[in-house]
């Protein structure tokens, strides 16, 4: 079962694509994590990346595109994966699509958490993660242990700056331009099924299920 996941950021994507991946027992693949894993185990990629990342720089789509593949191609992604954070642009799509079928390989689902502009803003607001195992909580759905603190590493908890409604406001403008159109580009390969990401986090996950399982 090989997934995509798809969504404006703070649509709740990142929580569905975890609990995707516990019930099917394949791997939650998400590119924050990639970068950080090969930046941290000191990877020829993850050095490549650390480069671009220290002068403020993009990290170019082939890089990005060569350490989702290398991970893909590990073992424990032969009965599928839940791709969290990647394709973003339409040429990262088609990219990723030449290089499966290289391997005799495809998306089969592309699952749209449909979230509106001004309930992602509110919801971001609530938001609180740890910088340093990269874990998301909520102030309102999905409280730690203890207030401020993260329950797997006990590091504090903080508002980042790109969670901040000004902030939202710009990524969600960037989402619209450059990420929204991939809703019609895998609509139009037929693997494209939309859910409502406002209701409950379980509702949500149900939803998403039943179409897997269809």
């Amino acid at each position: 079962m090989k997934i995509i996941m798809l969504g404006a950021p703070g649509a709740g994507k990142g929580t569905q694509a975890k609990k995707l991946a516990a019930k099917f027992n394949i791997p939650h693949i998400s590119t924050g994590d990639i970068f950080r894993d090969n930046i941290k185990n000191k990877t020829a990629l993850g050095k490549k990346v650390e480069e671009y990342i220290e002068k403020g720089l993009l990290v170019p789509d082939e890089l990005v595109l060569e350490m989702i593949m290398d991970r893909l191609n590990e073992p424990d992604c032969k009965d599928g994966y839940v791709l969290d954070g990647f394709p973003r642009t339409i040429p990262q799509a088609k990219a990723l699509d030449e290089a499966l079928e290289k391997k005799n390989d495809r998306i089969q689902y592309a699952i749209d958490v449909d979230v509106p502009d001004d309930v992602i803003v509110r919801r971001m607001a609530g938001r609180r993660a740890c910088l340093n195992c990269g874990r998301t909580y909520h102030i309102e759905t999905l409280r730690p242990k203890v207030d401020g603190i993260c329950d797997y590493c006990e590091n504090k908890l903080v508002l980042r700056d790109d969670d901040k409604p000004e902030t939202v406001k710009k990524r969600l403008e960037v989402y619209h331009e450059q990420t929204q159109p991939l809703l019609e580009y895998y609509k139009e390969k037929g693997i494209l099924y939309s859910v409502d990401g406002t209701k409950a986090i379980d509702d949500i996950y149900n939803e998403i299920v039943d179409v897997l399982t269809a």
